[in-house]
């Protein structure tokens, strides 16, 4: 049989761009400073940064020049990309070591100042206001070198100098190979994977919230910015006018997120997908503001967030919260305080990825459950199957969707199933968005199906004699669904019965670690 011939013809920009990135990784892989793609994605993302900056900075002077209007750069020289890393044949080996990291170094122009580094964590915004220079501050604040060979860093250099920010196919094709990277990245992660949501989940939550231009969307909590990145490609469509792209670029979307790393991959893939100074904040939002200081003028239309589940707070970000609403699990505090972001008489409205936990809790869960019920309108609860988040948890999660239209009459649920002959989701087969499409034609006409039921919010409350809140249980099965045969093998069923019995053993050891530490 004849071989077929590999294709001469010149490359797509897809293919060359692949290219590129596959080439910086091989390269970043022979570097002894580097273990793992943990330290491969953020050092080629802050690269990345740079030449995307120094790209953006030259289209802003070209304008500007047209416009007759002074230009104020960012990143003044000799720190300027173009500076320093646009010669194949420039500041290589230790010297390129050293101008990064030193905190005073002499500069590729012969002088003596700031390594780039130092340099870059220095820069201010210009008349007391948040621009460029802010992000560009924040993003290398704690930033190291970890690549210990200059002469491979200058090989990854002169690779990222052969992309053109300034093409919008080439921007638009290294957004999609950057989440490929992302998702990368999530699986390398392990445990330290919390800030990742299923693009499938993501993509139907912000479809049914439906962001409007003029609307301003938030996550607090936004990871890689997975949410606020499609929500601005569904704003993008909304684009008609001059205006409109200034209303989308200046204020359409907020972000906060506690950990430097995702906040650094947040940064990258806002500005890939166009946004040209996203506006997120480091730091846990949680310890931002004391929850009753939070006012109209804090407040937005949409709220869009997978918050962290399963952690806990301490005692300092509690005071932040009412006496009898405080508690150490995260997912609820980040509840309280989406509850109280949103703008009020109807022009609010949330989707929060939330654990089964939240949903059949007491406490202080019943306590903030009544409260979404009597003031806000929990109109829908999604239920999703198991293994949608695997392999980084086991645990059943649900999306719930208020807005503040409330206080809430009824709730709708929907019970999304596992497609025919599947048993579990995994990161080599997740959930597709297609999979949702029943669901979204269910939404707007909420018509008779074994998947969805309903329950009258009044049901749901629980109260002693004195009218205070007992329970509130919103983790409720199908009653639609019939009792499915078991068709696995015995030995099969025996090992899942020893797996959740060694599930339980290794919390109940976990359990007696937390009790004797605190002894």
């Amino acid at each position: 049989m004849a071989r077929t011939k590999k294709s001469t013809g010149p490359q797509t920009t897809a293919q060359r761009l692949d290219s590129i990135v596959k080439s910086a990784r091989q390269i970043m892989r022979k570097d002894k400073g580097l273990n793992g793609d943990l330290d491969r994605l953020p050092l080629l993302t802050w690269v990345l940064f740079l030449k995307f900056v120094d790209d953006m900075e030259r289209i802003h002077e070209d304008e500007a020049a047209l416009a007759g209007q002074p230009f104020h750069a960012a990143i003044e020289p000799p720190y300027r990309w173009r500076d320093w890393a646009a010669r194949r044949d420039g500041i290589t080996g230790p010297d390129l070591i050293r101008f990064l990291a030193a905190e005073e170094t002499i500069r590729p122009d012969g002088s003596k100042g700031p390594g780039l580094f130092n340099y870059l964590r220095s820069l201010r915004g210009r008349n007391g206001g948040r621009d460029r220079r802010d992000v560009i501050a924040t993003v290398f604040a704690e930033m190291t070198n970890r690549m210990e060979s200059g002469y491979l860093l200058r090989d990854v250099i002169n690779l990222v100098d052969a992309i053109h920010f300034d093409a919008s196919e080439e921007i638009h094709t290294l957004s999609r190979l950057y989440e490929g990277l992302l998702r990368e990245m999530r699986d390398a992660a392990g445990d330290s994977g919390e800030f990742y949501t299923p693009r499938a989940v993501v993509r139907f939550m912000v479809a049914v919230t439906d962001p409007r231009l003029g609307e301003t969307v938030l996550d607090p909590a936004c990871g890689t910015g997975g949410f606020l990145a499609e929500a601005f490609e569904h704003l993008k469509d909304q684009v008609r006018t001059t205006e409109d792209r200034e209303v989308l670029q200046g204020r359409s979307l907020i972000g906060g997120e506690a950990k430097r790393l995702p906040y650094l991959l947040a940064q990258m893939n806002l500005l890939l997908h166009g946004l040209e100074a996203p506006d997120i904040t480091l730091g846990n939002a949680l310890a931002r503001q004391r929850l009753a200081e939070i006012g109209e003028r804090d407040r937005v239309n949409v709220i869009l967030t997978n918050p962290p589940f399963g952690g806990e707070e301490e005692v300092g970000i509690q005071t932040n919260f009412p006496e009898d609403r405080r508690t150490n699990e995260t997912a609820l505090l980040f509840l309280q305080l989406i509850m109280r972001r949103l703008k009020r008489n109807g022009q609010g409205r949330a989707a929060v990825v939330v654990p089964n936990g939240t949903l059949f809790e007491n406490g202080v869960a019943a306590r903030v459950k009544a409260d979404l019920l009597r003031e806000f309108n929990l109109h829908t609860v999604l239920r999703l199957p198991e293994g949608v988040f695997a392999p980084y948890t086991d645990i059943p999660t649900n999306v719930i969707f208020f807005d503040t239209t409330g206080p809430t009459r009824d709730v709708h649920y929907w019970q999304q199933p596992m497609p025919e002959g599947r048993r579990k989701y995994s990161k080599t087969a997740p959930l597709q968005f297609e999979e949702l499409a029943d669901c979204l034609a269910w939404w707007k006409t909420r018509g008779e199906d074994p998947r969805a039921w309903r329950v009258p919010a009044e049901d749901l409350i629980r109260t002693d004699d004195e009218g205070r809140v007992v329970a509130v249980n919103l983790d409720l099965k199908n009653p639609n669904a019939r009792e499915v045969e078991d068709h696995r093998a015995p030995a099969e069923i025996l090992q899942g019965i020893v797996a959740r019995e060694q599930r339980v053993l290794d919390l109940l050891r976990e359990i007696e670690a937390l009790v004797a530490e605190r002894a």
